[in-house]
């Protein structure tokens, strides 16, 4: 095994959105010596709420594009580490218009790349298991890291293209370098157009939830703690170079995970509304992460779904006047797709 690194400062982009406030907060209450830079671009899915709490605290805020190159010059150097969340996320949106995921997941990390490579910083690079395609319901496989890529979606094919770019600036530059990818996340802080929260913020709003198609496709959840933890482990353990899965063995379909989000709100478990399919919907993800158990030896804490999925719908009970102004517009955007 390599030696432990163990960093004094970190950057990390994307800290006010979903996974990356999570892991901010991880890192506070896990590592409270650690001092954090959050760069956010804060759009729609970046809101500063997200960490204010933490700003001050050896955290803080600076507001900007991982497209700046002059912004990455003057960051970058004082720190030990960048932890790369930024990315543009949500399929529906990078099919509707897939530019700002080109400019964002592609351009933007071969921009950090470089300001990584110029001042000699370490790097982890936040990854899903989307650039992996999906696997037939029937198949008893899993993906692993030596699985082929066969990205589907814009937004996933340009996630595979910033992993590619990942990997050859560590081989051929040396850049000191880790990726990590992981299954769909469920958790406090996410946006309401991800499937778990629109499910459960339209209950709470009296909608009807609506479903994608046959609602057989199957995800691979894990709370979005577990992944916080995974990061950590690997930013500071893992073997540079070396691609991690990150995974909770909690694999659903679609419409098992509504019905569980039904019942736990005491609707009945029908009480939902079909609509058409997105295109070129995955039909399976099933992420094997047992390198990452094997090498660092991680386990998720968060393994009961039943119960880490009653806490989070609890947290958007008790925290309505967080999501309540992005919802109105996300639905009106649904509509307008047909979704």
């Amino acid at each position: 095994m390599p030696e432990a690194f163990f960093p004094e400062r970190i950057v990390v982009t994307g800290g006010c959105g979903f996974v990356g406030s999570n892991f901010v907060r991880w890192v506070v209450r896990e590592h409270p010596e650690v001092g954090v830079t959050v760069l956010d671009k804060l759009t729609y899915v970046g809101n500063r709420e997200n960490i204010a709490d933490l700003l001050g605290r050896r955290v803080e805020l600076l507001v900007g594009d991982i497209c700046d190159e002059e912004l990455l010059d003057r960051v970058i150097p004082c720190h030990d580490a960048v932890v790369h969340f930024v990315a543009e996320s949500h399929n529906d949106r990078s099919i509707a218009d897939p530019d700002p995921f080109v400019q964002t997941n592609a351009v933007g990390t071969y921009r950090l790349l470089e300001a990584c490579r110029r001042h000699d910083v370490r790097l982890h690079h936040v990854s899903t298991d989307e650039v992996y395609g999906d696997l037939a319901l029937d198949d008893p496989a899993r993906i692993t890291e030596e699985s082929p890529y066969r990205p589907s979606s814009p937004y996933a094919s340009t996630k595979a293209s910033s992993d590619m770019l990942v990997r050859a600036w560590s081989r051929t530059y040396g850049l000191r370098a880790t990726i990590s990818n992981c299954s769909n996340n469920y958790g406090p802080y996410q946006h309401v157009e991800k499937f778990i929260l629109r499910q459960v913020t339209n209950v709470l709003c009296g909608r009807r939830p609506r479903l994608y198609g046959d609602g057989r496709n199957v995800r691979d959840w894990i709370h979005v703690d577990d992944h916080s933890s995974a990061v950590w482990e690997i930013l500071t353990r893992g073997r540079l170079g070396e691609t991690y899965l990150i995974g909770a063995n909690g694999e659903r379909d679609n419409v098992t995970v509504l019905r569980d989000i039904l019942r736990a709100m005491g609707r009945p478990e029908d009480d939902f509304d079909w609509v058409r399919d997105r295109p070129g919907h995955d039909r399976r993800y099933a992420i094997d992460a047992s390198k990452l158990r094997r090498e660092l030896g991680w386990e998720p804490r968060h393994a009961d779904f039943a119960k880490g999925l009653a806490a989070t719908i609890e947290w958007y009970r008790r925290n309505e006047a967080w999501w309540r102004p992005a919802k109105e517009a996300t639905e009106a955007r649904y509509a307008e797709l047909g979704l």
